[in-house]
């Protein structure tokens, strides 16, 4: 992208978002940040960018959802599972997203709980 188009910065404020859904994986205060960004910057952008940004509020909610679902029931062994489902189901989510982004493409299907064709 130009460096003088002002979408290069939103574009890359999403690219940031996404890689810090995947740093949560690791340290989870990380994706507390991503969705306060996707929040800010979602109404200034474009409407193929704002798919993303809404992917990634999406992603951060649903995600929440299963991190505590399987935290509650770490006490058996199921909830071990679930968080490691979570773990694939971040990656595959952010990495199918970041490569929508650099096509410059909206993503396709912003609704799943799974991830975009």
């Amino acid at each position: 992208m130009n460096q003088l188009d002002p979408n290069a910065s939103l574009v890359s404020n999403a690219k940031v978002v996404y890689i810090l859904y995947l740093v949560s994986i690791v340290v989870g205060v990380t994706s507390l940040i991503g969705v306060i960004m996707a929040y800010v910057y979602q109404p200034n952008s474009p409407d193929w960018l704002r798919s993303h940004y809404r992917f990634q509020i999406r992603t951060f909610w649903i995600g929440l959802l299963y991190v505590l679902v399987g935290m509650l029931l770490s006490t058996v062994f199921i909830g071990f599972l679930i968080l490691l489902f979570w773990v694939v189901w971040l990656i595959v989510r952010c990495v199918k997203g970041l490569q929508q982004l650099e096509r410059s493409a909206p993503v396709s299907d912003v609704e799943t709980w799974l991830w975009p064709k």
